[in-house]
């Protein structure tokens, strides 16, 4: 809810970070330097994966190509409040306010991530700009019906229980509000015990307790309450970032291990490249898609403080 100002209401219970947040703050800790010289740029400051279409010429447009997609697909408008959930450090964010004219909160329960997020951010000035809270996305410390969209991009593999933030998510959207969810979706269970070891070392690379399937997902946003869900497959667009990474992490590799064992790296360091490898073994294999998810809160349906 809005305050006389216009400015977020903090709910009574100030949320208290989810299991596995140790986990994900080390691994971003201790793998920053990789995403920093091999993915993200000062235009992007993107950690997630970039979209191609028939205009996108390079990686670092590829980056910003997905929040311009992701936003036309859950058709953002300027003025709205966007909840950017597991925001990174800030890059979508910062691009929903300057492209997309809206009011951006960013959460995220890597303490070093949301400290850097603010840190990136312009001055207040005439413009708006995005606030940056270290929070847990499933039990966030906002006021119920305070956000029009709930923006989820590639950092629901990190929650444990992906229905905690489903209920979270529906909670603070007002009604008739949007969430969209851009994920690594599997397209089933019980594989063959060798693709699960493969999928294993790439979760656990990533700190990712385990990717739901499409399915789950579906009946997550449903059983929240909340309407109108569909999944749509955007495999196709992220590809040619997903064998991007792949083709780096091969590359890699073989100087990744002598660099492990001499002790210049961390095996969380190591599993990272491992991770970014398996990645695209396993798509290939059609163990997974990336998927993205749309919902909205019916009109009709009040939020639960």
């Amino acid at each position: 809810m809005d305050g006389p100002s216009g400015s977020l209401v903090l709910s009574p219970a100030v949320a208290s970070p989810g299991p596995g947040r140790r986990a994900v703050d080390d691994y971003y800790h201790e793998t920053w330097l990789d995403y920093r010289g091999l993915w993200m740029n000062g235009r992007n400051l993107a950690f997630h994966f970039g979209y191609y279409d028939e205009a996108t010429r390079s990686h670092a447009d590829a980056l910003l190509n997905t929040n311009r997609l992701l936003a036309e697909h859950a058709a953002i408008k300027p003025g709205e409040r966007v909840l950017d959930a597991g925001c990174g450090v800030g890059g979508s964010s910062q691009w929903l306010v300057r492209e997309r004219g809206t009011q951006a909160v960013g959460v995220n329960l890597v303490v070093r991530h949301a400290a850097e997020a603010r840190r990136r951010t312009s001055a207040p000035g005439p413009d708006p700009v995005p606030r940056f809270v270290a929070a847990d996305y499933c039990e966030t410390p906002f006021a119920a019906g305070s956000f029009d969209v709930v923006w989820a991009v590639e950092s629901l593999c990190h929650a444990p229980d992906k229905g905690r933030f489903y209920r979270e998510a529906a909670r603070l959207l007002r009604p008739g509000g949007r969430l969209v969810v851009a994920e690594y979706m599997r397209t089933g269970r019980g594989l063959p015990p060798r693709e699960e070891r493969r999928g294993a070392e790439w979760v656990e690379g990533w700190a990712m307790p385990d990717l739901d399937t499409i399915d789950e997902h579906r009946d997550h946003a449903r059983a929240a309450g909340l309407d109108d869900v569909r999944v749509d497959d955007f495999t196709d667009k992220a590809r040619p970032s997903l064998r991007r990474l792949y083709r780096i992490a091969r590359f890699c590799q073989p100087f990744d291990r002598i660099a492990l064992a001499l002790g210049i790296r961390s095996p969380t360091q190591s599993g990272n490249v491992t991770a970014a490898v398996r990645q695209y073994q396993t798509l290939r294999r059609g163990l997974w898609r990336y998927s993205v998810l749309l919902a909205r809160k019916s009109p009709a349906q009040r939020s639960l403080a």
